[in-house]
């Protein structure tokens, strides 16, 4: 089957699914992306186990059913069959199966065989899969999806509806592939709740040309496949754009995925996008809590040093509740640069990026490298806490560039975006590009948004890469240039003026001076006689 075939086909899955949830009343409901996401991860689990099973034990493929050959095995048999799959492949038993559940969807009380089923997979694969929270909690795989039907009458239909969509697909023969296919289907899966609306923190979507451009300056072609066994950390992870597009330059076994952010929405749809991205063995390292306020991940009793760090953080918003914790002794040599008052009115323009910025560059291994989304107006701001991190990081010698981004890259917010590169091991040239002026402006429902072309991500990575100065795009400056100009990130502060010059004879100067004269003499003229018409004007309007 073409692939782009399947694809389709996984596609009007997803979109029967959510036509089920709109028969049932829970079209756009709060809950339906908890039911969405969670009947496809069974399904794919499913289809895992079933394709690990069969390339282990080849005999269960040759009966009538494979399923029945399964439940025929011993149970040394079956936990053998276990140990020899790959950490990444939930243990399932026969009961657990799609098919088990397919043949008995009209027994009673089959919407409490099908939530029984999840929840028992979900407890026999906890050290597997569950996400923890910042007080050590763990948020299992599973929820009791058909609980989320008011009326306990309908919730056998609509389990068996479910049912019934998920056996018409099969994913088993994907395996044998990369998992590209699955990280795009991630996207189209979680389309309708991949906005800002679930947590206080949580920012589900980045634009694909920002994530491209961060992993590719980060993580550039000639490294690819010589780094290995280094850590990827994000403090407001989302759903995982960022991890998963650094992951895949690094490569997902050559990298351990660490993350936190406080929206369990948004820790529960990084890892379903870890488990779709073959990056299973990172699931431990997601954290469901505070990031400024209870940063979890530590060595010892230190805070983690990593060695990439990606992140597109909230830019504003209210932190009054705990702005007093945050500003005491255990966090002061963090927040270095210092933390953002409580203005009197419009608190949540509070500026929390300052935060998880200082919090980023602490956080950095020696010859570690960070890529983090700011506000373009962070680049330039001449005061506050802003310039401070600046001056903290060209005089520190720990600032690879800048890429200031064109309006509108992402259609949910106005706010002009630069994305800010630090590089602990640069001593010498920080390339400025200003991408301001590329890209094509289109409609995203009621919002505008500029799309980069392909050609324009690769333009903007290669010119940053090879640290090229282009005229009017890009400049190549040393810290002390910085420096010389009050700390200024802004490409255009450092684009040569140019003066056009012409080779004219004493009567041709004399004649273009005499041009410029006339032309002088001619607006004054027209001035003159403006000016002598308004007060006419203005005449006949007093004696009216």
């Amino acid at each position: 089957m073409v692939a782009l075939d399947f694809e389709q086909k996984t596609r009007d899955l997803i979109d029967s699914l959510k036509a089920i949830c709109a028969n049932y009343g829970l079209g756009n409901d709060g809950n339906e992306f908890k039911i969405i996401t969670q009947v496809f991860l069974y399904k794919f689990l499913n289809d895992k186990f079933a394709y690990e099973a069969k390339r282990i034990r080849p005999e269960l493929s040759k009966g009538k059913s494979w399923e029945a050959a399964l439940a025929a095995l011993s149970a040394e048999e079956l936990d053998m069959l276990h140990m020899q799959m790959g950490a990444d492949t939930a243990r399932l038993k026969s009961t657990h199966l799609l098919a088990h559940l397919f043949d008995r969807q009209n027994a009673p009380d089959f919407a409490k065989l099908f939530d029984d089923t999840l929840l028992d997979i979900a407890i026999s694969n906890n050290d597997i899969f569950a996400v923890k929270t910042d007080g050590g909690a763990k948020i299992t795989l599973f929820d009791r999806v058909s609980a989320y039907i008011s009326d306990p009458a309908k919730r056998d239909e609509f389990c068996k509806a479910l049912i019934n969509k998920l056996v018409a697909v099969s994913f088993e023969h994907l395996f044998t592939q990369k998992y590209d296919f699955f990280a795009a289907l991630f996207e189209y899966l979680i389309k309708d709740y991949n906005k800002d609306s679930g947590g206080k923190y949580a920012e589900y979507y980045t634009p694909h040309a920002v994530a491209k451009i961060m992993a590719a300056i980060l993580v550039p072609e000639a490294v690819r496949g010589k780094v290995s066994n280094v850590s990827c950390y994000d403090p407001s992870a989302g759903s995982g754009t960022l991890l998963m597009n650094i992951a895949h330059a690094i490569g997902e076994q050559r990298c351990s995925i660490y993350s936190q952010d406080i929206s369990q929405k948004s820790s529960s749809l990084l890892r379903l996008n870890l488990i779709l991205n073959n990056l299973v063995h990172s699931i431990p390292n997601v954290i469901q809590g505070n990031t400024l306020l209870h940063p979890y991940h530590k060595d010892a009793q230190q805070l983690k040093r990593f060695d990439y760090i990606v992140s597109n953080p909230p830019f504003k918003m209210d932190f009054s509740d705990f702005h007093k914790a945050l500003d005491s002794n255990e966090h002061h040599a963090r927040f270095f640069a210092g933390i953002p008052n409580i203005p009197k009115q419009a608190k949540d323009k509070m500026a929390i990026y300052l935060l998880f910025l200082q919090h980023i560059i602490y956080s950095l291994k020696p010859g570690g490298k960070a890529a983090v989304v700011v506000p373009t107006g962070f680049i330039t701001a001449q005061s506050g806490i802003d310039r401070k991190i600046r001056e903290h990081l060209v005089d520190n010698k720990m600032l690879a560039g800048v890429v200031s981004m064109p309006s509108n890259i992402f259609a949910t917010t106005g706010t002009n975006v630069s994305i800010l590169f630090i590089d602990r091991a640069n001593q010498e040239g920080v390339v400025l590009i200003d991408a301001s002026n590329l890209g094509t402006k289109v409609k995203d429902g009621k919002n505008q948004k500029t799309l980069l072309s392909a050609a324009e991500e690769d333009r903007i990575i290669a010119t940053f890469n090879a640290k090229q100065a282009v005229e009017d795009f890009s400049v190549v400056v040393s810290y002390a240039d910085i420096a010389a100009k009050n700390y200024s990130l802004s490409a255009g502060q450092y684009f040569e003026v140019k003066i056009e010059y012409s080779a004219l004879t004493p009567q041709q100067f004399i004649d273009k001076m005499q041009g410029f004269s006339d032309t002088l003499d001619g607006l004054f003229t027209e001035s003159a006689g403006l000016e002598q018409e308004i007060k006419k004007q203005l005449a006949g309007l007093k004696y009216e």
